[in-house]
């Protein structure tokens, strides 16, 4: 065997001690993890906090949702438009998530019970002239907004308007935000 050369034995004994890494040494030690340790909390509480606005977006439109359904069955005949209970039942069956009918208070399907939802209607009444909506009085005594005496060229209207509120829960208190938080919302809808 044929011995190499003195330069190429030292260009190839220089060149694998390039290739190896160096130790680190020094203030660059543990950097990467000082890092991550600084930046993993920032990142959960940023995470909590996408968390805690979908949940409360969620309830909100939930509660809205609930509002128009309660509306929506108000606004089916003028006898119903003064069924509160009747109202009621359509706005936290709809709020639960719940399709049956036999079950008073009816159970929660999303998480969420129908007890926890408070809902107000009202019927109001007006005059309807080219959009322009002139309010009057209801009579509501006998279960029926009865019509009233409009202008010549206007023609008499009735809507039902629902409000719901519901309670937001944090999964935390936080300093500054209520808690629990109201939210409510209400829908208005012409009467048929």
């Amino acid at each position: 065997m044929k011995a190499l050369p003195s330069k190429t034995y030292a260009f190839l004994t220089n060149s694998r001690r390039a290739v190896r890494p160096k130790a680190r040494n020094g203030p660059q030690s543990g950097q990467a993890l000082v890092e991550m340790a600084l930046v993993i909390p920032m990142l959960l509480l940023l995470a909590l906090g996408v968390i805690e606005i979908g949940r409360y977006a969620y309830i909100a439109i939930l509660v809205g949702n609930a509002a128009r359904a309660g509306a929506a069955f108000g606004a089916q005949s003028g006898q119903q438009s003064n069924d509160s209970t009747g109202i009621q039942n359509a706005a936290q069956y709809d709020f639960a998530g719940s399709t049956s009918s036999n079950n008073a208070p009816p159970p929660p399907t999303n998480g969420l019970a129908a007890t926890t939802l408070t809902v107000t209607s009202t019927a109001s009444c007006g005059c309807d002239s080219a959009g322009s909506i002139v309010t009057y009085a209801c009579n509501t005594a006998t279960g029926n907004a009865d019509p009233g005496v409009c202008p010549v060229g206007s023609r008499w209207i009735v809507f039902v308007s629902v409000t719901a509120q519901g309670q937001f829960n944090a999964l935390f208190n936080y300093p500054g935000i209520p808690s629990p938080i109201t939210i409510s919302r209400t829908a208005t809808i012409p009467v048929a």
